[in-house]
């Protein structure tokens, strides 16, 4: 027996299935493999070979060209047709070239003769798994990247929206019911196609209700159809936007604004997953995932007897809560980017770029708006610039506005000081203060540690400088 490969280090060894149907050739292969610490399992046929395939997962097939049953060729292009990455060492009979090049042709990784070598058997099995599992942590890996860091068009290296990456990604697979909370503007209908597109029902219909938008009458008749005569304008049978989305997502932006008979009807259809057509009797059955956005206080609602609290904790089965913009200034820079190359594709434009001054009045300016309001400032920069750089003068008079409070600490135009150097300094470390704690969520410690100073030291120039300290709740995930 060969001494272990150099080639099957721990992380190389996986598992083997040997389809063969040769008594003596499998347990030789068993034996091999099995001291060279590989998982072994093995057939006679080429059924039972594909029982064993359908029952779990394997790292490298070795199969016979001659099976009792079908033809190992014949059985290789079915296992291709389910799965292409799966290397295949076909085992043929010595000097047959013929079956050698047609096992290739067929998809077969690659072929080994009997009789073989068991160290350079050892080796190619130890390189094709090797292979095999950096070509699967290259795919993760990739699938990682573009989930942390572009979802559809959702944009951000922040730690908070880092964070709702990492929550977009374990939950679109499921079919939990999420409520999407932040400010208008924030991006709340992003972030639900952006769970629609990467959960199993990306292939099927994302339908977007705007609830706040409509009557009571019109919405209900949207959302679950009519029977013809159910009203004086049914001249007809028309299907609600439910029956639409069966196996699809269905989106409700501001779920706040429903009524509450409205509201009734909802938890039905998502406790029951069926509803009935307006002026009908018959029971449609649907499947539909829910996502719903507020840029208001549910709880606060239901508190007030506006929202009914059953069909709040309905909804709120996970929770994500969406920064404004002004708790997540480093991502500006990068927001703007994108819309730059957006905004100048679209009109044909040579790229743009804010220059230091017009960049550091964005990242001053706490964009109430969120970033449909910095996205309306950048398309409005790409039009009116007549150069590359884009200057102050060409961003909005709010955005302007709200940079000039910083001057009013400085020299006035006739010379004379508004403050005195002391009272400069201190605005300013005032200011650098409570922009970190507004990023830290209030947490003192966290910004005691960016700052890497004590957080005695923290502590006192906050009381010094007569800072206040306000602690954000988190949203809940669950």
């Amino acid at each position: 027996m060969p001494e272990p490969s150099a080639e099957l280090s721990p992380e190389t060894r996986g598992s083997v299935l040997v389809i063969d149907d040769e008594p003596e050739l499998r347990e030789s292969l068993e034996t091999l493999l099995r001291m060279e610490g590989f998982e072994v399992s093995s057939a006679a046929t080429a059924e039972a070979g594909l029982a064993r395939l359908s029952k779990k997962p394997f790292d490298l097939l070795l199969l016979d060209v001659a099976l009792p049953d079908r033809s190992g060729l014949d059985l290789l292009r079915e296992i291709r047709a389910n799965d292409a990455a799966l290397p295949v060492l076909m085992i043929t009979a010595y000097g047959s070239v013929e079956n050698a090049v047609d096992a290739m042709r067929n998809g077969a990784t690659n072929y080994i003769t009997k009789p073989w070598d068991n160290e350079r058997l050892l080796a190619e099995i130890g390189s094709l798994i090797h292979g095999r599992r950096l070509a699967e942590e290259n795919r993760e890996l990739k699938r990682t990247l573009k989930q942390r860091y572009s979802f559809s068009q959702i944009i951000g290296k922040s730690e908070p929206m880092l964070k709702i990456f990492d929550l977009i990604a374990q939950v679109a697979p499921s079919r939990a019911t999420i409520l999407i909370q932040g400010e208008s503007g924030t991006g709340k209908e992003l972030i639900a196609k952006a769970i629609h597109a990467n959960s199993p029902r990306a292939e099927q219909l994302f339908v977007p209700v705007n609830t706040g938008s409509m009557p009571v009458d019109l919405l209900e008749s949207t959302l679950f159809g009519h029977v013809r005569g159910a009203f004086t304008s049914a001249v007809s049978s028309k299907k609600g936007l439910f029956e639409v989305a069966d196996r699809g997502t269905i989106f409700f932006d501001e779920i706040g604004t429903v009524g509450l008979e409205t509201q009734t009807k909802l938890l039905r259809v998502i406790q029951e997953r069926e509803f009935m057509h307006l002026g009908g009797t018959d029971t449609i059955k649907v499947d539909v995932r829910i996502l719903a956005a507020t840029n208001s206080d549910l709880l606060r609602h239901v508190q007030e007897g506006k929202f009914r609290e059953d069909l709040y904790y309905r909804l709120n089965v996970i929770a994500i809560h969406l920064p404004p913009l002004r708790e997540r200034k480093e991502d500006i820079p990068l927001l703007v980017e994108h819309f730059f190359q957006k905004y100048c594709a679209e009109n044909s434009k040579p790229p743009r770029r804010f220059s230091p001054e017009a960049m550091q009045l964005l990242l001053d300016y706490d964009w109430p708006g969120n970033v449909r309001e910095l996205e309306n400032t950048v398309e409005r920069a790409v039009i009116l610039a007549p150069a590359a750089d884009v200057g102050p003068d060409l961003l909005p008079e709010n955005v302007l506005r709200e940079g000039k409070k910083y001057w009013r600490f400085f020299p006035a135009p006739n010379g004379q000081t508004q403050a005195s150097l002391f009272e400069i300094l201190d605005e300013c470390e005032r200011r650098i203060i409570s922009d970190m704690l507004e990023r830290t969520r209030g947490n003192q410690t966290d910004a005691a540690e960016r700052f890497q100073v004590p957080l005695s030291t923290l502590n006192q120039k906050i009381k010094r400088l007569n800072i206040e300290v306000k602690k954000k709740r988190e949203g809940n995930s669950h």
